[in-house]
């Protein structure tokens, strides 16, 4: 799609160099309040890790423009750095360039520097990223810096960042300076639903699209949440490439593919890990039912089970004589999604074909009557035969003994006082 057919009049979702609009989010103003509370700790040495395409660096570089007259402010990428290129590169950015080829000269001026802002209340601030990938002789000066005082003040304040856990680095036995100064250990977390609606709309807007919900509507938002697992590098990613393959505005969900979710840094397990605690902070999938080409309904599939049907009983109701009482269950185990038709009256289809069990895969199309159901979720890649799946008998028993808790309850609620003419037995389907 051309971006000016919408309004556009630049690229809204960049994925290189500085963003056209800094989006605040939650996770972005316990950032930066972090931040602020490294620099002002008189010990002032902390750890601030996220994944690739976290907005780790955009957050950072934004913490610095806005704290820029108030202190200096360096930041250095530490990957390939030997000592010389360390310390040329630090006092560089701190505004410094001397044709030293010494490191004791270039440590010297470096140090008279730190005592000279720190003497004025006012200590510098030093942010390495790629911490984990500093050379050995890099980091012996890092500590020798780190341990400079100015009447009992330490002289320079610094952020270790990375995209991978890093407390390993300030542990080890020779950087025990550091240690006795770490102050904090920050890992940054994706957006929220609501918080991509609002990080989508914004760069929109500021793109030149006065209307964004009719380019990309809240559905498709939420795909894009799902499909980028939150993360504001992939959302930006995954909406660039979502506009690149639409032919007609609005959005479809269609046009979302969904991208490998970074791994978040805090647990070092992937998002289709099944261990408890990655179970715990999976996303949970989402179905969307439509009806003639129009979305009526987002669901967020959080438990165990999903009765789905024409009674007030179910968990979603759909008001329609197409469809029976209880015509579709679907059981959530671990990671895979099954879906069972329930001898419905009409049958279940996935994708046009006619299923009786079938385990989802993201992006499928449940089809019952007349009606859609959009299955999103990104972390159901592969499709696989029942049989080799994660559920088991167990699992899928649980789930057929709830619903008939729901159908014995519902013909509890329904029991005639008196006698009255039974239903037919094809709208008890």
């Amino acid at each position: 799609m051309e971006l000016g057919a919408v309004g556009l009049r630049e690229q809204p979702f960049r994925t290189h160099g500085r963003p056209g609009v800094f989006v605040a989010y939650e996770g972005q103003e316990k950032a930066f309040s972090f931040l602020t509370e490294t620099y002002t700790h008189n010990s002032g040495l902390a750890l601030f890790q996220g994944p690739a395409h976290s907005g780790k660096t955009t957050i950072l570089k934004q913490f610095a423009f806005q704290n820029k007259a108030h202190c200096s402010i360096a930041i250095i990428r530490g990957a390939g750095l030997d000592t010389t290129d360390f310390l040329n590169t630090v006092l560089r950015k701190f505004g410094y360039e001397y044709p030293f080829e010494s490191v004791n000269e270039l440590l010297g001026l470096l140090k008279v520097f730190m005592r000279q802002q720190t003497a004025t209340a006012s200590p510098p601030l030093l942010i390495i990223e790629d911490a984990h990938d500093m050379s050995p002789g890099a980091l012996g000066v890092l500590c020798e810096l780190a341990e400079v005082r100015v009447r009992e003040k330490f002289a320079l304040k610094l952020v270790l960042a990375s995209d991978r856990p890093i407390n390993y680095i300030v542990r080890a036995p020779a950087m025990g300076c550091m240690a006795k100064r770490l102050t904090g250990d920050f890992h940054l977390e994706p957006l929220t639903m609501g918080e991509t609606n609002d990080y989508v709309y914004a760069k929109l807007n500021n793109a030149g699209c006065r209307d964004p919900d009719r380019v990309m509507p809240e559905d498709v938002c939420d795909a894009i949440y799902s499909a980028s697992g939150g993360w504001p590098g992939v959302i930006d990613r995954v909406a660039m490439l979502a506009l690149a393959k639409a032919g007609t505005c609005p959005l479809q969900i269609d046009d979302v593919e969904p991208a490998a979710v970074p791994t978040r840094t805090s647990s070092g397990v992937s998002v289709d890990d099944e261990n408890p605690k990655s179970k715990a902070r999976r996303k949970h999938p989402l179905l969307f039912l439509t009806h003639n080409g129009k979305t009526l309904q987002k669901i967020k599939f959080d438990g165990p089970r999903l009765l789905i049907g024409r009674s007030a009983h179910n968990d979603v109701t759909i008001d329609s004589r197409f469809i029976s009482r209880h015509h579709t269950l679907l059981v959530r185990n671990g990671s895979s999604t099954l879906l069972m038709d329930l001898n419905s009256a009409n049958g279940t289809y996935v994708n046009s074909w006619r299923v009786s069990n079938q385990v989802l895969l993201h992006n499928d199309l449940i089809t019952i009557g007349e009606h859609g159901l959009k299955f999103v979720d990104a972390a159901a890649r592969g499709r696989a035969a029942l049989a080799n799946t994660s559920f088991n008998d167990t699992v899928v028993m649980q789930s057929m003994e709830d619903m008939r808790r729901v159908l014995a309850r519902e013909h509890t609620e329904v029991l005639p006082a008196t006698a009255q003419p039974t239903e037919s037995k094809a709208d008890s389907a």
